[in-house]
């Protein structure tokens, strides 16, 4: 690696950067899992729960530039149609 300053800061600020994109991702992941779980098991007020806590997480990751838009908006309507599909049988 480089002595120079500026790159050293550069390095410091991309390892930071890379923890707390790893973190929030993991926790989004969690999230979807315990999302599904609840469509599984067809219980309405922990889907309308589980559901809205994804959408918040997905919005905050999309805020803060660790996600795409689209690929939120993906991953948020794929739930979203599994859980009004579970709602509804």
């Amino acid at each position: 690696m480089a002595r120079h300053p500026s790159v050293i800061k550069r390095h410091r600020q991309s390892v930071n950067r890379r923890v707390r994109n790893v973190e929030t991702k993991s926790k989004l992941r969690t999230l979807i899992k315990k999302a599904r779980q609840a469509i599984d098991e067809k219980n309405a007020e922990s889907i309308s729960a589980q559901v809205r806590a994804v959408n918040k997480a997905l919005s905050s990751a999309v805020s803060k530039g660790i996600l795409k838009p689209n690929t939120a908006s993906r991953w948020l309507s794929r739930i979203a149609r599994s859980a009004h599909l579970a709602r509804a049988s």
